[in-house]
């Protein structure tokens, strides 16, 4: 299917410059994630306070979910390439429903761990798919926006979700778990009906061209374009600085030295949601048309200036003011989210060739997912070692060295890719400028006739 593009900066534009497949994937967002939002605040005390699973033990559980999704993320990119987005999709989504119906009914770590094979399994393989599709059937710059509307709508369901799972579960009622659970399972069932249904046709695999060497499709040649070397690190670090600090390093820090009770905590993470529900499609369009690099130096100056805000928290420990700071914090950084998520998927599809964006998304999804793992490893260690100040100090500075690689990123790839213009045709908007795969040397300087005015 032919993607579509659109200078509309309405909703109402954007909406209408969408192709039915689009509209489709798109419609059914949030329903999808309310199942996710319903259990995925509580998997942890429904593992420890339901099932009597040890904290210890638990935490290593959850930690395997990761660990699967990182081992079958390469190979979800290679097949996503060969047999197409939508069949990799449907193997993960059905893999979601049978892991939600098998931990409903888990009573012993053995069970819940082959459940969480599943979960891992449908976490690895249906990044790389997802967006993939979403290249398949989006293009232009409404790719970009595409991308930031699908953050907020999976925002808003698990928001939403959180909050009915709240309400409704009991850890004195194991049955109200076991329904949530199933109501996960009954969730991923919309997204297999949308793929079987009206969008069996788009399969999101793309010819490979003729006379392509095998060898320019593998990981390793990939990896070798400096471009996606200075994307996967980029990616990396901001996952390891910022959301694989929001699971373990944002709660400890609240808790221990901001001295703030868990109402704030579970308030704050509200204020997250509303701020990305909010404002995501006023973000889109203010930073439609800039460079995505230098959106992306905004976003860390956002997160710089949250994570010193919380630091600066533990000088008025248990106070309003604490709490206050608690809450702004993740009003900074929501709002730095919204420039992120736009960005960096959009410039990662840009950049890969139809037939290898599989791949390439796999190795963008790798990147999050180490993060995510070393993340709450590290702020554990730090702040159960008391090293509050280091561990702000820590993530300051990975804020500044995300701005030297959003700088050298900048140099290596097309200003179409970077956001100036929509992405055209042939290799020029997106294949390698030579036989060692470099990316062609842009210069910092605006291109003549390009408006490219900073956000």
């Amino acid at each position: 299917m032919s993607g579509t593009t659109t200078s509309g900066h309405g909703i109402r534009d954007f909406w209408a410059a969408l192709p039915s497949a689009g509209r489709w994937l798109l419609s059914t967002v949030a329903v999808q994630t309310l199942g996710r939002g319903l259990t995925l605040p509580f998997t942890v005390i429904y593992l420890h306070e339901v099932r009597g699973i040890s904290l210890d033990l638990a935490g290593v559980l959850m930690a395997f979910i990761a660990v699967v999704a990182l081992a079958v993320t390469g190979p979800a990119g290679a097949l996503t390439d060969r047999l197409g987005a939508r069949t990799v999709l449907l193997w993960g989504t059905t893999a979601q429903v049978v892991g939600c119906v098998v931990l409903a009914f888990a009573t012993t770590p053995l069970v819940v761990a082959v459940a969480f094979l599943f979960l891992g399994f449908n976490f690895g393989v249906s990044w790389p798919a997802f967006n993939a599709l979403v290249a398949a059937i989006v293009s232009g710059r409404a790719r970009q926006q595409y991308f930031g509307i699908n953050f907020a709508l999976v925002n808003l369901g698990i928001g939403l979700g959180g909050v009915i799972g709240g309400l409704y579960a009991d850890v004195h009622k194991p049955t109200t778990f076991t329904v949530i659970f199933l109501a996960d399972a009954v969730c991923m069932l919309i997204p297999i009906a949308l793929l079987l249904g009206p969008l069996r046709h788009v399969h999101g695999r793309a010819e490979k061209p003729e006379g392509d060497d095998a060898e320019g499709g593998s990981y390793l040649a990939i990896l070798r374009q400096p471009a996606t070397l200075w994307l996967t690190g980029l990616t990396f670090l901001g996952v390891f600085i910022g959301y694989g600090q929001m699971e373990a390093g944002f709660p400890a820090f609240a808790r221990q030295v901001s001295g703030v009770s868990t109402d704030v905590i579970g308030f704050a993470f509200a204020v997250n949601t509303a701020v990305i529900v909010g404002l995501q499609f006023w973000v889109l369009r203010r930073i439609s048309g800039h460079r995505r690099t230098r959106v992306l130096i905004v976003m860390v100056a956002l997160w710089a200036a949250a994570w010193t805000v919380l630091g600066f928290t533990g000088a008025v420990a248990g106070t309003m003011a604490a709490a206050a700071g608690v809450l702004l914090f993740h009003a900074m950084f929501a709002l730095g989210e919204t420039l992120l998520q736009p960005t960096v998927p959009a410039i990662t599809n840009d950049m890969a060739p139809d037939h290898l964006r599989g791949r390439y998304n796999a190795v963008n999804a790798g990147a999050f997912q180490t993060g995510t793992i070393l993340g709450p490893v590290v702020a554990g260690f730090m702040l159960s070692r008391h090293w509050s100040t280091a561990f702000v100090v820590m993530i300051v500075i990975g804020c500044g060295l995300m701005v030297v690689l959003s700088l050298a990123l900048e140099r290596r790839i097309t200003p179409a890719i970077n956001g100036l213009g929509d992405r055209g045709d042939g290799a020029a908007a997106g294949q390698p400028a030579d036989a060692d795969g470099l990316m062609p040397q842009v210069p910092l300087h605006d291109s003549p006739g390009v408006s490219t005015t900073s956000p």
